[in-house]
């Protein structure tokens, strides 16, 4: 009997020896008998398991918190055991469940949680403390994909809208190609840069055909990087949680905080979530969304509240004072993301709040039955859609391509559709506005420009700049009450550019212009009629089609 129990003591021991993994978020699995035990060594998550208990966990489909060591009273440090729990999760492929009720404590320590399988938050909190952090690019979890890029060979070149890339993939793949010896996106302002390499991102199939609905956008006459990330067929689930982050207290410049959930993984639904925030003063550093959306596909974030950062100033590139960008929402090279019945605690028309969404690089945006105080394209979409909404006071910011579509909403910015100046207020395609009320400045005394944007002609933006080269605008009300007293009536466009009043004005890269205008049924409560532009000039070639 005695050789027995030291023979299955031994067996155990290689057996445990086998089963030690040493997964991709950098957690050490180890199973042996005895009590589950997580703790750290030289920074690093050990986990201890005994068989037992992962067929226990096996036959219940799920885990829990509270399984590696969780206390869930809010003031106990629970990020380890959140980690280990998923870890083990992502092992076995359980589900996770927090216990509802709990107060989950995440201190500003270095540890990501990794999720890779369905996660339910529930009715759970879960207190994120960034007033002493020690890596603030560090994601609190991460959505990841256990399928691994890889670059597909032979595609050395590309071509705006091609349907197929020539080679032949494993499965559905986003596709993501960069020729860093062209610059695009070379920022023009008070945050001026010398721009982004030129980037795409696309969807293709097995047989490498391109997914048409978000199409390929540019040339690429050469490619020095290009990768392929297998898309996950089955949809990965996080539900609930009622997150609260504790702001960070840090000197206000650009040090982001990447305190979040980042999301990094393809057919992704968030539903449920709520975010607030706590403890901002007067002074902090800019967060990188709390959602963090990038390098995937088909991404759905629905029945969520979040929350808009308060706004902080610091000096910019060029110079001098700019207020900073801060995120509770951040999307970038990602392609068919929607946010559906999504809104936020503070009030929309709120300017000491920073607007709630930011993106680069993206296709196929959604916002459906939102109420949100922004929404804005950076460096670039193709194609977005705002349906069944009412933005707040900074309204649509956007350049990119394709079509731009904002129907049944309210918009309650200083114009409908702002087509941003630092990036050459360039929209290559068609915008369409319909059955929507425009309220300008959110109801404050202010005159009613549909479309803004400015251009000179005399920055090289990486590309050349276009204005929509179709216009249609129907059912529009707009409440143009609180008019100044000189007010003359709605325009079309803003004044683009001041200094083009004749022919003397040369562009150095000239701007391509609208070419038509459509209007039906569009309505002013001041009764004043809708005019072209105090730039007459500038817009002499655009047609204009009225209807009833």
């Amino acid at each position: 009997m005695k050789y027995t129990l030291i023979l299955s003591m031994i067996l155990l021991v290689l057996s445990a020896k086998a089963q030690e993994t040493k997964p991709k978020e950098d957690v050490v699995i180890v199973t042996e008998r005895g009590e589950t035990r997580v703790h750290t060594e030289n920074g690093q998550l050990h986990v201890s398991i005994s068989p037992e208990k992962v067929q226990q966990f096996k036959k219940a489909g799920r885990v829990g918190y509270r399984d590696f060591g969780a206390k869930g009273d809010g003031k106990a440090d629970d990020i380890d055991a959140i980690a280990a729990t998923h870890a083990i999760a992502n092992l076995h492929g359980l589900r996770v469940k927090a216990e509802d009720g709990a107060t989950y404590y995440i201190s500003g320590k270095e540890r990501t949680a990794i999720i890779r399988t369905d996660t339910d938050f529930g009715k759970a909190a879960l207190i994120i403390d960034d007033t002493d952090v020690e890596n603030r690019n560090a994601p609190v979890f991460t959505v990841s994909s256990a399928m691994k890029p890889f670059k597909p060979e032979k595609i050395t070149t590309l071509k705006r809208n091609q349907s197929k890339i020539g080679v032949s993939l494993p499965g559905p793949c986003l596709i993501t190609v960069t020729n860093a010896n062209v610059k695009q996106y070379i920022r023009f302002g008070l945050n001026q840069n010398n721009g982004s390499p030129q980037t795409d991102i696309f969807v293709a199939d097995k047989n490498g055909n391109v997914d048409m609905n978000a199409p390929i956008i540019w040339d690429f006459d050469q490619i020095t990087d290009i990768s392929a990330l297998p898309i996950d067929e089955k949809p990965l689930k996080i539900t609930g949680g009622r997150f609260t982050t504790i702001a960070n207290q840090a000197e206000s410049k650009y040090t982001y905080y990447s305190r979040h959930i980042a999301i990094r993984r393809s057919n992704v639904l968030v539903d449920g979530l709520e975010h607030r925030i706590t403890g901002e003063g007067d002074h902090g550093a800019p967060y990188g969304g709390f959602i963090n959306i990038g390098e995937c596909a088909y991404v759905t974030v629905k029945n969520s509240i979040l929350t808009g950062h308060k706004t902080y100033s610091t000096i910019g590139t060029a110079g001098k004072p700019v207020s900073m960008g801060s995120y509770d929402l951040l999307v970038n090279r990602a392609v068919n993301v929607s946010f559906v019945r999504c809104s936020q605690t503070n009030d929309i028309d709120d300017n000491t709040y920073w607007g709630i969404l930011g993106s680069n690089f993206c296709k196929n945006l959604l916002y459906d039955h939102c109420t949100l105080s922004r929404f804005d394209a950076h460096q670039g979409v193709a194609n977005a859609t705002i349906r069944n909404s009412t933005l707040g006071h900074m309204g649509i910011n956007a350049i990119g391509s394709g079509l731009l579509l904002v129907e049944n909403s309210t918009i309650r910015g200083r114009s409908i559709v702002n087509l941003r100046a630092d990036y050459g207020s360039t929209w290559q395609g068609e915008l369409i506005i319909r059955n929507c009320v425009f309220v300008p400045a959110g109801g404050k005394r202010s005159v009613a420009t549909l479309i803004s944007g400015f251009y000179t002609g005399q920055h090289d933006f990486g590309y050349t700049c276009y204005m929509p080269e179709r216009i249609t605008i129907e059912n529009l009300r707009i409440d143009d009450s609180q008019h100044p007293d000189n007010y003359e009536g709605p325009t079309i466009f803003a004044n683009f550019n001041p200094e083009m009043t004749d022919h003397s004005y040369q562009e150095k890269y000239p701007y391509v212009k609208t070419k038509e205008v459509i209007l039906n049924n569009v309505t002013t409560a001041s009764g004043k009629e809708v005019r072209m532009s105090e730039n007459a000039f500038m817009f002499r070639d655009v047609k204009v089609e009225r209807g009833r």
